[in-house]
Formats: C-alpha cells, structure tokens, sequence
C-alpha cells in the first residue's frame, strides 16, 4: 500500500498556550506510527475558534501533499466546542459512514458518546476526519477507522484508484490490509495458543526478521497492558516488626483496647488529688507504694511521662512547680531519695493528664487495608501503639535477575563465555545496579547470573527463575541480533505471551513485557503466570525502563493501589535546554528546591546516550520530554515541565 500522508491537527484553548498539555495529538502520531503505511509530517495546535480551524485545514488541504486529515478536539456540546461548524462548510463531499462507523466504536465504551459530533468528507484530494478530544476516544476511533482497511481503501478512492487490491482480497475471502493486527474468533472449542512472532532461533541468521514484527506501541497502551495483566500476589500474616516496612495492609486495622487503657501522665512529676492544697506532702514512689492502691491524703505519688496514676488522684503536678524539703539520707550521710517536696500551686483536676481512650479508642480504625507501611516508621509505630503483634498483609515479590550476552563478564568473576579466541569484555553493569535498586526499595533478589547466548542456558535460566521469583527481570537480548534469543526462548519453549515488544520512547525502545505460564495459580499477572520483564542490554536505557515500568509493576504485585504504582511527577523549571525527539524522552536530571522562587528546578546530566549509565550519577528524576512536532523541536531554559522523581529532592 502507498504511503500515507497524515497530517494532524489539535484544537484546543488550553494546548494552544501550552502544548504540554495535548495529549491526544501525540497519542494520533503514536498510533500511526506503529503502522508501516502512514507518515505523519505535520502537526498543529490551535484554539477553539472558527477561523484558527479553517485556516490549518485550507493550507493543508491547498498544499496537495497531505492524504489525510485528522483533527482531535471540539466536537462535543461545550461553548467553545466549534470543530464541526468550522470544518462542515469545507467539504466537498460528506462521508456519513465514516462518521457511523466512529461513533458505533465509542457507543460500544459509553453512553456518551451519543454527545459527539464529529463530521467527515473529502476537501480536495484531502480525507478530514475529527475525533473527539480525549485519549481513549480517539484510540477508539482510529481502531475503527483502521480496521479491515477502511480508511487506507477510502484514500485510496480518492486519489483516484480503483480498489481493486481490496476488492480481490476480498472476493478471496481474506484479510484486509490492516487486519493481521486483529484475532479471529473460531467457533471450535480448543484452547487459544499463545501468538509467536518471534523468529526461529534454530535458523540460519539469514532467517531471522529483518524488521521487528512486534508493533511499535505508545507509552500510555503500554501502561496500559502491564497494568491489565498484573494482580496482586497472595497474602500472609506478619509478625510487628521493622522487616514489615514496604509492605501492604491486607486487612483494616481496628485498635484492640483504649490507648491509653488507664489515666497516664503526659509530663515528670508528681500524681496527687485535684482537692489538695498547696503544701509539704510526703513522696511515695513505685517501689513503696502499687499503683492500684489509693493514695494516703499527706502524700504525693511521683510519676514520669506517660507512667499510670494511682488510685484516688486525678491530676499531676510538674516538677517546675514543686520545691524539694527533704531527703532520706544515705549511709555516709549524703542526700538520698526524695522525702518531702512542697507543692506550690494547687492543681485543678485532668491537669497533665491523658484519660483513657484519649489517643485511640477501643474499635478505633487506625490504618486501613491498602496502607502502605512506609520506611519512616510512622505505621510500624502506629500498629505497635494500639499493641498489634502480628497483621495481614500482601506478599512483597522476589525477583529473579539475570544478564545475557557471551560478550559481558561478572566484576568479580571475569570469566569469559566466549571462547578463547573471540573477544569478550564489557563488564555486566545492569545486573549488579540493578540488584542495588531493587535491593534499597526492600524487594529481595535471586540473581542467576550472566547467561551466555544459546538456547539451552537461556531456557535454564529463566526455568529457574519461574521456579524460584514472582517475576523476572532480564537486560540485554530484546533486538534484532540473530543472538538475541529471550523472545523466541519465551514464545516457543516456554509458551508465554509478548505483550509488547517495542515502546515508542528513549531511551528503551526494545523494552519487552511477556507473561508466562507457570503452574496453577502461581505468581502474578493472572492464575498460572508470571510476569517477565526483558530491558535493553544498554545500561541507560535498563536503569531509566526499570523506574518507569518495572517499579510500578513490582508495587502492583505487592498489593499497592493501582493509583499509587506509579512514581510521583512534579511540575519543575527548566535550567537546562533540551531537544526534543519522535518519542518521548525520559531526559536524566537532578531536581533542587529553589529557595528564591519558591519551586522545583531541573538540570540535565549531561549527555544522555543510552549506553552512558554515567547520565544517572546524582539524577533523582526524569523530565518528561513530549514528542517533537514541526512547530516544536526543544524545550527551553526556564520552560516548565514534568518531572518524574526517583530519589529524593535536593535542597537549593
């Protein structure tokens, strides 16, 4: 099929004063963009008004080199929401069905789509076709449009062919164009296998692919996907100690007692009756006198934060508000404990006194399922407090961890897999920085060491691996090479699913998620699986896909709410310029808090070539960098963006 030439256009208010905020045109050009048939040169965002719109589809359309329009925005019932009137006096010719078709797919998600107005038709030589404004519409309705090759046939018409490609493939009853992206549906009752589009690894070099058959998706789908087959593994009982931090509340927490369970003293001094005058009393102390006996009228009973009243009084006295009279003396005639002190002021009653059940009451919900018990202790000591020894909780993951490549050798084994003659000599660097990672966030780890590059040690490995982790996490062997067997080891000896295989993003565009088979009900990621996850061999690209999607699944797996797995993403000012890329970019930075301005900045690291691990010396975060368009090719200095945080903000 002929290229097709896309352009696209957002019409948005909020995006035209700053295109951080388009999310559903790169969405577009990311769609597309997974496809081998379209290209996308152009790109706009204007506002929400009549002339801005009709201007962008006129100079397009005028141009004669663009095939298809796509407009995203201002096609539902808000005030300023103009696409339709602006663009339905420029066609030419109409195309109802189209409009049909898109919105028959969005009825199918929600009843409101009933409120969409797109239009579509021709201007020129040129298709338009609008789309709603948000992310999940459009990818609704692109899927439509894209399906069985409707949208390239009807190009394909306008410029003036035949069909006939289509039609024959029709009257042969196969496939479309673009319909090898869809399943069929038999009407059989055999099991679905698992889909291989993998090479054969027992080839000729020669055999393998040339270019990758794993889509090239965007980074919200592949969000998406992680999170659709990823569930949190099973829960345990835990003993109340420090080990129990990083974990997940499984169970709401109710305090089983009143805190305090008796009136306590919340300063040092001395427990007495409110009816007690200023005057010398006696001292009795825990050693001559049981707190559940009363307290005899010429006596003071001295107590210490947070200790018990004795029976009878009802308020404490401070130390600051007594003078010492006598003391018994010691053998050698020094002074010796306290005998006689004189109040000096008379107490009212409950003064520096906790009454029972004033921190928490018996029944109290203290901490609830989902909780996280964070490092900082503050959960640990609340379940200590209201005396919990044991609560249930989600189980954290282990994670089996391994490298591939004959060329890498072990830091402190350097024992090459090649042979003798070859060349062999990049230190594994991902293993041991992400052992380090894993480790410092509380996940315990199996590490299987470097596996060379042949069949037989990947499919031990990662046997071993399933036998003894809840996921696996691997570097290296995700691209082209005729040596890069961890896909086809997955698809074909193991019968897993690739759910993606490539991301449109830098670095780490071969970032592979699969999940295997492995017993009954085991592991995460559905019953009977478990996760994996093959990172890029460049050390870069391991360390930056590791935060973005191996942390987040690691949370769901141990129970973490969904809207939490994900780092934190701050708003930060630019102190460095950064050019932008086709995809999007986590650009390595370190964030300071900005005493003057009162705001976060960030600095870039330097160069961020995917293999230089060098680019995360000192980066705590990473700014988020939108795909380039035409009107848009860097951020500047003093530009604000967003930042996703993986350590601790620097103060200034």
């Amino acid at each position: 099929m002929p290229l097709v030439r896309v352009a696209v256009l957002t019409v948005s208010d909020t995006a035209s004063s700053d295109s951080t905020a388009d999310k559903s045109g790169p969405a577009i050009r990311e769609i597309l963009a997974s496809g081998e048939s379209f290209s996308c040169g152009d790109h706009r965002i204007v506002a929400d008004d009549v002339p801005s719109i009709q201007a962008a589809i006129n100079a397009w359309c005028a141009r004669g080199d663009v095939d298809w329009i796509i407009t995203s925005g201002g096609t539902g019932f808000g005030v300023r929401d103009l696409t339709p009137e602006a663009i339905s006096p420029l066609l030419e010719r109409t195309a109802p069905g189209l409009v049909h078709l898109m919105l028959a797919a969005s009825l199918k998600h929600t009843p409101l789509a009933a409120l969409s107005r797109p239009v579509a038709g021709t201007v020129k030589n040129t298709l338009v076709v609008t789309l709603p404004g948000s992310v999940k519409a459009v990818r609704e309705n692109l899927e439509a449009l894209l399906a069985g090759g409707v949208v390239a046939h009807a190009i394909e018409l306008i410029k003036g062919g035949a069909g006939k490609e289509v039609h024959a493939a029709l009257a042969a009853g196969s496939r479309g164009p673009h319909e090898h992206q869809h399943h069929h549906h038999h009407h059989d009752h055999q099991a679905p296998q698992p889909r291989t589009l993998s090479h054969d690894p027992s080839a000729a070099a020669s055999a393998r692919h040339r270019v990758s058959p794993y889509p090239l998706i965007s980074l919200e789908d592949a969000f998406e996907i992680v999170q659709k087959n990823i569930s949190p593994l099973g829960v345990e009982k835990k003993l109340v100690t420090h080990e129990l931090r990083g974990h997940i509340l499984a169970e709401d927490v109710y305090a089983p007692q009143d805190v305090p369970f008796t009136s306590t003293t919340s300063v040092d001094g001395y427990a007495l009756r409110s009816t007690d005058p200023a005057g010398v009393y006696k001292v009795l102390t825990a050693q001559a006198h049981r707190t559940s006996a009363p307290l005899p009228p010429d006596a003071v009973y001295r107590i210490n934060t947070g200790g018990p009243l004795p029976a009878g009084t009802d308020t404490v006295i401070m130390v600051e508000d007594t003078r010492l009279v006598s003391t018994f003396k010691a053998a050698d005639g020094a002074d010796g404990e306290e005998k006689e002190v004189e109040c000096l002021v008379q107490v009212p009653a409950g003064e520096n006194v906790r009454a029972p059940g004033s921190d928490v009451r018996k029944g109290d919900l203290v901490l609830q399922k989902g909780d996280i018990i964070l490092s900082e202790g503050g959960e640990i000591g609340t379940l200590a407090f209201v005396g919990r020894t044991e609560v249930e909780v989600y189980k954290r993951p282990v994670v089996a961890l391994l490298s591939t490549g004959n060329e890498l050798l072990d830091l402190q084994n350097p024992t090459p897999h090649s042979a003798p003659d070859e060349w062999g000599g990049i230190w594994d660097t991902n293993r041991p920085a992400l052992h380090a990672a894993l480790q410092g966030l509380g996940y315990d780890v199996v590490d299987l060491g470097i596996v060379p590059d042949d069949i037989a040690s990947h499919v031990a490995a990662i046997q071993r691996g399933l036998e003894s982790a809840d996921i696996l996490l691997t570097t290296g062997g995700t691209s082209m090479g005729p040596t890069d067997l961890l896909k086809p080891v997955i698809e074909r000896h193991f019968g897993g699913t690739v759910h993606f295989g490539r991301v449109t993003v830098k670095p780490g565009k071969p970032t592979t998620f699969a999940t295997v088979p492995f017993g009954a009900g085991a592991g995460g990621g559905g019953a009977g699986t478990k996760p994996l996850f093959a990172l890029p061999g460049n050390p870069a690209s391991a360390l930056v896909m590791f935060h973005v999607f191996v942390l987040p699944a690691l949370r769901r797996l141990g129970g973490w709410p969904a809207a939490r797995c994900q780092l934190p993403r701050v708003p930060v000012r630019l102190a460095s310029a950064m050019a932008l890329d086709p995809r999007t970019e986590f650009h390595r930075v370190v964030v300071r808090v900005d005493p003057g301005a009162g705001e976060l900045r960030a600095a870039s690291t330097g160069g961020q070539r995917s293999s230089r691990v060098a680019s995360l010396n000192g980066a705590n975060g990473f700014i988020v960098l939108p795909m380039r368009t035409p009107e848009r090719a860097r951020l500047e200095v003093g530009e604000r963006a967003e930042a996703v945080l993986i350590g601790e903000v620097l103060g200034g």
